[in-house]
């Protein structure tokens, strides 16, 4: 039997999620394209600076290092959320969800047979898993008109698993 369930595990096709033996791990987190706007606008800021200075603006490249240490000083007030995410695993009969928010770190774990996953399909509001009295939201760093295509993969593995 066991054999059949593994089977079933890799035979299921998942958008969001990875398949690693019996594990199935949903990695939910921010994209990284403000790290490489930021990295731009500085390459283009030591540009146009460098530019000026080579036609003679002397006191240009002093402004422009001020530019990009405040664009760093947002960078790195931003690069505290970036690291933000969100972790649902289903291994064996558990389901465990690990939300970080600002370098805290939630953790739930629930029965695989009684969780609820909500909002049905249709709906654009955050997921909401739901077992033994506790529930916790997901979905916050996914588009919403891909949450239900989301809610409705964690249901397929919750029933194959």
């Amino acid at each position: 039997m066991a054999v059949c369930k593994a089977f079933a595990l890799t035979s299921l096709i998942f958008r969001f999620a990875t398949v690693s033996g019996q594990r199935i791990e949903w990695q939910l987190t921010r994209d990284g394209s403000v790290a490489r706007a930021w990295t731009g606008l500085c390459a283009m800021s030591l540009v146009i600076g460098l530019l000026f200075w080579m036609a003679g603006g002397r006191w240009n490249m002093p402004f422009t290092w001020l530019v990009i240490v405040a664009m760093g000083l947002g960078f790195a007030r931003y690069g505290r959320q970036a690291a933000d995410g969100e972790r649902v695993s289903l291994q064996g009969s558990r389901l465990v969800v690990e939300r970080e928010t600002a370098g805290r770190l939630e953790r739930a774990e629930f029965d695989r047979s009684r969780v609820r996953v909500e909002p049905k399909t249709g709906d654009r509001s955050l997921i909401l898993l739901s077992a033994q009295g506790r529930s916790v939201q997901v979905g916050r760093f996914v588009r919403p008109e891909l949450r239900p295509a989301l809610a409705s993969e964690i249901r397929r593995a919750l029933r194959a698993a």
